[in-house]
């Protein structure tokens, strides 16, 4: 009895969370009812409230799975080699383009930007953790620096799902690599 429970709990949770990426495609956050989810989860509004507590919450709630999901990416390898630091963020990207669907609507403008800031919390936490601790660069710049790095990669990310994702992931992690690395000199090669 447990297990069918909990596979009743899973399947609701997945409705909501598909009902309202499809109305973050189409309108802001802000202007998103519970009504309407529940409307297009074909689920009454207090089942929707044993899961979560409003709107946002249940927006919050898919915002900190992908933030973990793209965590556990980030700690399972070692970024100390720039080859590796490639395959990382190909890893990253890898996962972007397989949870195509979710991130753009995540990333849009119609969103919250608590996600964007999450992304930036969490790959700032990774670059300070592996990269700047090996540089001689002082906290203060440190965090200025990784500020500068992560919103420039996550526009660029941005960009590419805009364009729909016209390169692949090898393709940009190269790219967003030497950007970090090379900054306006990469353009003169």
């Amino acid at each position: 009895m447990s297990k069918r429970l909990d596979n009743r709990k899973k399947y609701t949770r997945n409705v909501l969370k598909k009902s309202i990426i499809s109305l973050l495609q189409e309108k802001p956050i802000s202007s998103i009812t519970v009504k309407e989810i529940c409307e297009k989860a074909d689920i009454n509004r207090s089942t929707f409230y044993t899961h979560y507590s409003d709107h946002l919450d249940l927006l919050n709630k898919i915002e900190n799975e992908v933030t973990e999901e793209m965590d556990a990416y980030l700690n399972s390898y070692s970024y100390e080699v720039e080859e590796e630091a490639i395959q990382i963020t190909e890893k990253i990207l890898e996962y972007i383009n397989d949870n195509k669907l979710i991130l753009r609507t995540l990333l849009n403008s119609n969103s919250s930007l608590h996600f964007e800031q999450k992304m930036m919390t969490l790959t700032r936490r990774y670059m300070l953790n592996n990269w700047m601790k090996e540089s001689n660069v002082e906290e203060e710049k440190s965090k200025f620096l990784s500020t500068f790095v992560i919103s420039g990669a996550i526009h660029v990310i941005k960009d590419w799902i805009d364009n729909d994702m016209d390169q692949t992931p090898g393709e940009m992690a190269l790219m967003i690599n030497s950007f970090v690395n090379y900054g306006f000199s990469y353009l003169e090669d």
